[in-house]
């Protein structure tokens, strides 16, 4: 057993943190608004997957009135699929500066269902941060950007919204220092055994019990990679674990984040280990009921703290 963990440490760099008494946030984010935030993303006429673009859209226009508050510009970033129009929301910060931190998450969902921490948390946690960031003086401009198309059928194609948005940044030649995807901050646990992983062996490391947040990496994410994880850590309002691995490790690149991997863009995503604790990802019981808003927003707060920082 300890020949066995020895070699899946080396393959996959597993890199683990834990706070036994993580420290009281600052209360920073505005709980009251996130809850908000939640209810308008996940209660559409129709839930918003690719088959309802009525109900992206009221998404997509929710997110822009959202954006145009406190972002110096906000665009639509439309393309056609099959026909339809679908948009990623840009809102951007800071654009003075010419590197560019990308901050993005995606809107859309899976099947019949609200996708209340798929993906409407992490939704929300980027409205938060654009809120939250808008008040800092900065040294990178900051796009926050809304994806359409994630979700199957779309995921691994060229019509993922993050695809186009990343392609974008390819072909335009738009230096880029990293890209924080925000995939399902919302759902946590305190009984033992709510927490799986991929390899059996990593429990030895991690725990059973899902109270944390993970940074997750592989070798494209580089220094920026290193750092957000480094100051994620250091801000401590939130048990926080890292996992560096290959994308052979189911669900290491299962979110935007991929397309920017993709391109050579150092990236990384925050994610709570999705389906690895959330039983409800993918089906009708994802709601607004099963999230720790508390949690969430140290989350939020966390990635706050951790981005006014980076150097």
């Amino acid at each position: 057993m300890k020949h066995l963990l020895f070699i899946v440490l080396l393959i996959f760099s597993i890199c683990v943190y834990s706070q036994n008494n993580p420290i009281n946030t600052l209360e920073l984010t505005n709980k009251s608004r996130i809850k908000t935030d939640l209810f308008k993303i996940t209660q559409t006429p129709k839930s918003r997957n690719y088959q309802n673009i009525k109900s992206l859209n009221i998404v997509a226009n929710y997110i822009k009135s959202e954006l145009t508050k406190v972002c110096d510009s906000v665009i639509f970033q439309p393309y056609k699929v099959n026909g339809a129009i679908y948009k990623n929301v840009i809102g951007s910060i800071g654009m003075e500066h010419k590197k560019r931190i990308i901050i993005g998450a995606h809107y859309d969902v899976c099947g019949n269902q609200q996708g209340a921490d798929d993906n409407a948390s992490g939704v929300v946690g980027l409205l938060e941060l654009a809120r939250l960031l808008s008040k800092e003086q900065l040294k990178y401009r900051i796009d926050f950007v809304a994806y359409t198309l994630e979700e199957p059928p779309f995921f691994r194609t060229k019509q993922m919204g993050s695809y186009v948005h990343a392609n974008y940044l390819h072909t335009n030649n738009i230096p880029v220092k990293g890209m924080i995807c925000i995939e399902m901050i919302g759902y946590y646990s305190q009984k033992k055994g709510s927490q799986n992983y991929p390899i059996p062996e990593m429990t030895i490391e991690y725990g059973t019990i899902a109270d944390f947040i993970t940074v997750v990496q592989s070798e494209k994410s580089g220094a920026f990679g290193k750092q957000i994880e480094l100051l994620m850590k250091k801000q401590q309002t939130i048990k926080t674990k890292s996992f560096q691995g290959s994308s052979l490790v189911a669900g290491v690149d299962f979110s935007d984040h991929l397309n920017y991997w993709n391109f050579n863009y150092p990236a990384v995503m925050i994610t709570n280990t999705a389906f690895y604790r959330n039983k409800n990802y993918h089906t009708q019981n994802d709601t607004i009921e099963t999230l720790d808003i508390d949690k969430m927003s140290a989350v939020i707060e966390q990635l706050f703290l951790s981005i006014k920082k980076l150097k």
